[in-house]
């Protein structure tokens, strides 16, 4: 049965901790990020309060029609600006601090931003790969993400100084006009250029899930922190969790699909909880 407590004071706030403390004391732990973990940076999550309603650009589309390339590589040019501009917050640096103490064995995260590596951590499987790098569909050659910006910025002066809308949680945003963009392609083959990231409709490559499942195999406890497990990777690790009946806390704002799956819910805020958790488990 799940324990959930509902954050409205400090003192159900602390309730529910101590139960995620007394669930996860002395078990190695494997941690699932999703977007709510990013928030703290600047980053907005997909479903939160207040998160404006979605519709993400499908890899079919991408693939078929050049329209749909301009409209997102354009995007994607003056989103990634503000997206690799994006410091970790307080959250990144308590699981960091996990890591090091032997308690947190590794980071599976949804998210494309790069935060948890920057912030220090060693063992990060980024299911949905990272907005870092660009690969060639048709050659496989790789790219450093700013060298292609660079690429951008020259051949589209304009396009810096374009009206654009917010920043999305993948570090896209929605440009106005994009008849006079000029895609980038590949310097070596002059194929089609695609972030190294999982669109809608793509699968999780299935040597990242293996990674992220052995991760899981390793691990005594499952903390999953600001994910609604609306994408049905988190949700298969968690059913790893569940079928080996390893207790599962789940931290985040809001209903999760697995609520009814966690050992502990605790509904609060992703920083300030895992650096209580920090404390605790180091205590």
């Amino acid at each position: 049965m799940t324990n959930v407590i509902p954050s409205t004071s400090a003192s159900a706030a602390d309730d529910s901790l101590d139960l995620a403390t007394d669930a996860l004391a002395g078990r190695t732990l494997a941690v699932l990020t999703g977007a709510g973990v990013s928030t703290d940076s600047g980053i907005p999550d997909y479903r939160g309060a207040g998160a404006p309603a979605r519709s993400p650009m499908t890899f079919e589309q991408f693939l078929t029609d050049t329209d749909y390339r301009k409209r997102y590589w354009a995007g994607s040019h003056l989103g990634w600006k503000r997206f690799s501009a994006a410091q970790p917050n307080a959250g990144h640096a308590a699981l960091v601090e996990l890591e090091l103490a032997g308690i947190v064995d590794g980071i599976i995260t949804q998210n494309v931003d790069g935060l948890h590596l920057r912030a220090g951590s060693q063992r990060v499987v980024d299911l949905h790969g990272t907005m870092d790098r660009v690969r060639c569909l048709t050659c496989g050659q790789y790219y450093a993400r700013q060298g292609i910006a660079d690429q951008i910025t020259e051949t589209n002066p304009w396009i810096d100084t374009s009206e654009a809308f917010d920043l999305s949680p993948d570090g896209d945003v929605e440009v106005r006009d994009i008849d006079a963009f000029l895609i980038p392609d590949c310097t070596v083959c002059g194929g089609i250029l695609k972030p190294d990231v999982v669109f809608f409709g793509e699968f999780v490559p299935k040597e990242k899930f293996a990674e992220a499942s052995a991760l899981m195999q390793s691990a005594d406890a499952l903390v999953i922190a600001g994910s609604s497990l609306i994408v049905n990777s988190g949700i298969r690790l968690l059913e790893q969790a569940s079928r080996r009946k390893l207790p599962i806390v789940i931290i985040n704002r809001g209903v999760t699909k697995g609520d009814n799956r966690a050992t502990v819910k605790v509904d609060a805020g992703i920083s300030e909880t895992l650096q209580s958790l920090l404390l605790r488990l180091q205590a």
